[in-house]
C-alpha cells in the first residue's frame, strides 16, 4: 500500500466535477481531504491518498488528463 499527499488545482470547467469521489470509486483510492479553498470559478484540495501504488499512478495520471494540476506537499505542510 502507497500512501501521498498532494494539492489538486481545479480548473474553472472542473469545479462541479466529483473529481475526488470519481477518484476513490474508479481507482480504489482511499481520500481524506485535509484542506480545501472552493470557489465558483477556482478550486483546491489539500488531499491524502491511500491505494496500491499502481493504483495511486494510474489515478494521478487520470487527474493529469481531466486538467487537474498535481502538486505533492511535504509531511510537515498539512496540520
Amino acid at each position: 500500500m502507497g500512501r501521498m499527499r498532494v494539492r489538486l488545482t481545479f480548473p474553472p470547467e472542473r469545479i462541479q466535477e466529483p473529481i475526488i469521489y470519481l477518484l476513490g470509486k474508479d481507482f480504489d483510492i482511499v481520500t481524506n481531504i485535509r484542506r480545501a479553498d472552493v470557489k465558483a470559478d477556482y478550486g483546491w484540495v489539500a488531499l491524502e491518498l491511500e491505494g496500491k501504488e499502481e493504483n495511486l499512478e494510474r489515478g494521478i495520471a487520470w487527474l493529469k488528463e481531466k486538467g487537474v494540476k498535481v502538486d505533492p506537499i511535504e509531511r510537515d505542510v498539512i496540520v
